[in-house]
Parts: structure tokens; C-alpha cells; sequence
């Protein structure tokens, strides 16, 4: 009975190893899932057939260049806004010093000094449209910014005052100076500014007249009389709304009434 019992016991071991290698090979055969499988979507793309992402939206018209030219500095100049500028010197004239400043549109400003005076009288001015067409006229036979010329002549005048006319547009700018010369273009160019220098310090003249100095009235209308007929201003027309003025204000003489009518009379013909 003892030997039987120790027979069984020997066989027990042998028994698990068997029943082991069994549960190993079903394990094998069939092996435990611990991920649900990966779905690739229909609108998944490839890896290498992703497409490219752009770094720049383009959205051309047609005809338009998707690469537009870059800007030089010479057509920025161009583009850029055009300033004019008048000056006049002479210590020993009355109106000893005079600047006129002005854009593109005909807006800008006059200083001038005179005689004995220290300080500047600054006022705005604004070039009728016919003024403008001739100063512009004259600027584009000039080709100022383009040019070299020394437009001052082999004779001196010194005597007369010295001139200067300016330009400036975005980077370029050129003055030239003359006392007198042979150019036309530039010679009409500064008698026209003249011209609008001479107007603008009458109107101002007759301003201080009309708020202080009311017997300096007639002594002012002779002398627009005088300019009138001499062509010294630079367009009359623009003076008949201060005639009118004149014509009505009862805190001048009479005289320099009357004949502020006279010469409204004379405009409006």
C-alpha cells in the first residue's frame, strides 16, 4: 500500500508539467487582445501623399504678376509731394526780404521783413488757379529738378537783390540763385512770384489800414491803382470781394471809398 501511494506521488509532478505545456499551447494559439485594432478613415491620406502647406495665400486676379515690382526710391520720389519756395533779398528796399512757400494746390505762405522793422509778417496765401497755371507752366519748361543750368547771367546786378527758387519733391531738392538772367522761363518765373509777393502785401496792408490806420486808406488805393495799371499783381480778380469791402466801410474816407468803386468797376467789365 506504501509503494502504490509512492508511485502516485511520482507521477503528480509529471502530471502538472503536461497540463502546463497544454494551457501554453491554447495561450499560443489563441492570444488575449488588449487594444481594440486601429481604423484608418477613407479620408486619411498616406503619409507621403499629405499635401504641402503654403506659407502664402495667393489669390491673383488676371493679368496681375503674383510677384508685384518693388518701389524704387526715384518713383517714390516721384509720387512724393512738390513743394515751391520763392525768396528775395536786397537790405537797402523797403521790403527788404520776402519768402513765399507753397504745395502743389497753390496753398502755402508769405513772409516778408521791411525796413527798419524786426520782426516778420507771415500771412497764407492761396494762388488762384490761373497764377498756378502759369508758375506751373514755367517750373515744367525749367525741368528744375532734372537740371544743371546756372541761370545766373554773365553781367551782375547786385543792385536789383538777390533771388532764389527752390523745389523740393521726397529726396531731391535744388536751389538755384541769380541776381539777373538770360533764361526766360527763369526770368518770368520769379517776376510772377513777384507779382503774387506784391499782391499778398497790399491785401495786408489794407487789412492793418482798415482795423488802425484808416488815413492810410487813400494813400493804398493810389498805389493799387498804379500796380493795376502797371501789371504788378498777380490776378486783380481775386481782389474784387476786398473792393466790395472797401467800397462799404464806413471807418475809411470817403475817398478811398469812391475810389475803391471806381476801380471794382474797372475789374468787372
Amino acid at each position: 500500500m506504501a509503494k502504490r501511494t509512492f508511485q502516485t506521488l511520482q507521477l503528480f509532478p509529471a502530471a502538472l508539467v503536461l497540463l502546463g505545456a497544454a494551457i501554453f499551447t491554447c495561450v499560443e494559439a489563441q492570444p488575449l487582445r488588449l487594444t481594440e485594432p486601429v481604423v484608418t478613415r477613407p479620408l486619411d491620406f498616406p503619409a507621403q501623399q499629405l499635401p504641402e502647406p503654403t506659407t502664402r495665400k495667393q489669390n491673383n486676379r488676371p493679368g496681375q504678376s503674383p510677384h508685384p515690382a518693388e518701389i524704387t526710391e526715384d518713383s517714390k520720389a516721384i509720387a512724393a509731394p512738390v513743394t515751391y519756395s520763392y525768396e528775395f533779398s536786397q537790405p537797402e528796399f523797403y521790403v527788404r526780404h520776402i519768402v513765399i512757400e507753397h504745395d502743389a494746390s497753390g496753398r502755402g505762405k508769405i513772409t516778408f521783413e521791411r525796413l527798419d522793422e524786426e520782426t516778420s509778417v507771415v500771412e497764407p496765401i492761396d494762388l488762384s488757379p490761373s497764377v498756378l497755371s502759369r508758375l506751373s507752366e514755367l517750373w515744367q519748361a525749367l525741368r528744375f529738378l532734372e537740371s544743371h543750368e546756372d541761370y545766373q547771367a554773365d553781367k551782375q546786378f547786385p543792385h536789383l537783390g538777390t533771388m532764389r527758387i527752390g523745389m523740393a519733391q521726397g529726396t531731391r531738392k535744388r536751389t538755384a540763385e541769380f541776381n539777373w538772367s538770360n533764361n526766360a522761363s527763369a526770368s518770368a518765373l520769379v517776376t510772377e512770384y513777384r507779382r503774387v509777393a506784391d499782391q499778398a502785401i497790399f491785401v495786408f496792408d489794407m487789412s492793418v489800414a482798415r482795423e488802425n490806420q484808416p488815413l492810410n486808406a487813400p494813400k493804398l488805393m493810389d498805389y493799387l491803382e498804379s500796380a493795376l495799371k502797371r501789371n504788378w499783381l498777380s490776378d486783380s480778380q481775386q481782389l474784387i470781394p476786398l473792393l466790395k469791402e472797401i467800397s462799404t466801410d464806413e471807418h475809411l474816407p470817403l475817398i478811398a471809398r469812391n475810389h475803391a468803386l471806381r476801380l471794382l468797376k474797372k475789374l468787372q467789365k
